[in-house]
């Protein structure tokens, strides 16, 4: 067993018994090294938690612990060490009682040389299949941690599918140590010059540049509980944990362009009906990025514009115009094409999703609100407030739908 002794504590209260026990065979040949004996049980117990014993032979009648009390010790400690009693024809019944402490065998005094050996090469044997089946279980629970971002990835493929069944679902997130609990949200980023095939870089460098995108996404998302994986499209998916913040996504698209001077589309869709609402979600957030894709470089630089400087009261659809270079009449236009908006009612839209933020987050002020958005005037800001809404910015705190103005 290549040069492995098992270690053996012999515990007997009479050395003579010890002395046959040891002298009766060859440890050496039967790959055992006896490493301890005892005559009473909390010396035994002592020498077996010291060696980290594999093998016990224990006489039931010792003194200070009785080999009874030292079987269960050893089995609280050292539940895998093999125990073997030794034990007299009268005190047989209670040599039963202990084997159903889970002792291994038993030997009846006095033990010859062949009845111990017989019971040796048995208890060796189960060692060695013990020790084989933990190697080749390590083994396997190492391949499954290395192939776990592989395992994920399968499986989330299964999910945004809709391939598998929520117990499915459930089982694979506590194997995969993922949360068990339904995602908040499914994000997607795409980088349109690759699968649009408008790339003229080389497969690695494509290669290269998806990995670096893909680290920036994990930098971003990874406060939450987070799986990134490309699916069958070639996008980058993120089912994310804990946070619905969409707007990660959004930092996602800036980070690239910041970092390695490429365009990509990010959107993200709240996850909605617990694991099932995965796939929905999922394929909302593709369509959005089909839908992103369409919208040129200036209108998505300007969009970004007013998302960045929405709180200033100056903002003007000639100042954005200015910012991103080019006229105002093509800005206006490109709004109304691509978005089907115009400039002031995306700009009110970004304002008013900011202060519903607010609104629900903190303890401001309505005007301190109105400041922070970017209008100059409380009033005005809750006309255009009541008129996005349906009701007053007071109301929509204290928690009153559209309808119950009256």
């Amino acid at each position: 067993m290549n040069g492995y002794k098992w270690k053996v504590i012999i515990a007997d209260d009479e050395p003579i018994i010890r002395e046959g026990l040891r002298d009766a065979v060859d440890w050496d040949e039967m790959d055992f090294a006896v490493a301890g004996e005892a005559e009473d049980g909390e010396e035994a117990l002592e020498l077996a938690l010291e060696c980290r014993a594999d093998l016990m032979l224990v006489d039931l009648n010792m003194p200070i612990m009785n080999g009874m009390a030292l079987i269960q010790e050893v089995r609280r400690e050292l539940p895998d060490c093999r125990i073997v009693i030794v034990t007299g024809h009268d005190e047989f019944g209670y040599a039963q009682q202990a084997i159903r402490y889970g002792v291994d065998d038993y030997i009846l005094k006095p033990a010859t040389p062949e009845q111990l050996a017989e019971v040796l090469r048995g208890i060796r044997d189960q060692l060695e299949r013990s020790r084989t089946q933990e190697k080749h279980l390590k083994l396997a629970s190492q391949q499954i941690r290395k192939n776990i971002p592989l395992l994920r990835e399968r499986f989330c493929h299964e999910w945004i599918e809709n391939a598998i069944s929520v117990q499915e679902v459930e089982e694979q997130l506590r194997f995969l140590l993922l949360p068990d609990s339904p995602p908040a949200m499914v994000g997607i980023v795409r980088w349109p010059e690759v699968d649009l095939g408008q790339s003229v870089r080389s497969e690695r460098d494509r290669q290269l540049m998806l990995f670096a995108i893909e680290n920036i996404a994990e930098e971003l998302i990874a406060p939450s509980p987070h799986v990134l994986f490309r699916d069958d499209f070639g996008f980058i998916c993120a089912i994310v944990w804990e946070s619905s913040d969409t707007a990660l996504f959004a930092s996602v698209e800036q980070a690239v362009v910041r970092y390695l001077k490429l365009h990509v589309v990010a959107q993200a869709v709240p996850v909605e009906g617990g694991f099932r609402g995965v796939e929905s979600a999922y394929r909302k957030a593709r369509g959005g990025v089909y839908k992103e894709t369409s919208i040129s470089p200036v209108v998505r630089r300007a969009r970004q514009y007013l998302r960045d400087h929405y709180d200033d009261p100056q903002l003007s659809l000639e100042s954005v115009a200015k910012a991103v270079g080019v006229s105002s009449v093509y800005l206006s236009r490109l709004f109304k094409q691509e978005l089907g908006t115009t400039f002031v009612a995306l700009l009110t839209q970004i304002r008013i999703s900011k202060a519903i933020q607010l609104l629900g987050s903190t303890n401001r002020s309505i005007a301190d609100i109105a400041e922070a958005v970017g209008y100059e005037s409380q009033h005005y800001f809750s006309t255009a407030f009541k008129k996005a809404v349906g009701v007053s910015p007071n109301r929509y705190r204290k928690g009153e739908a559209a309808g119950e103005d009256a």
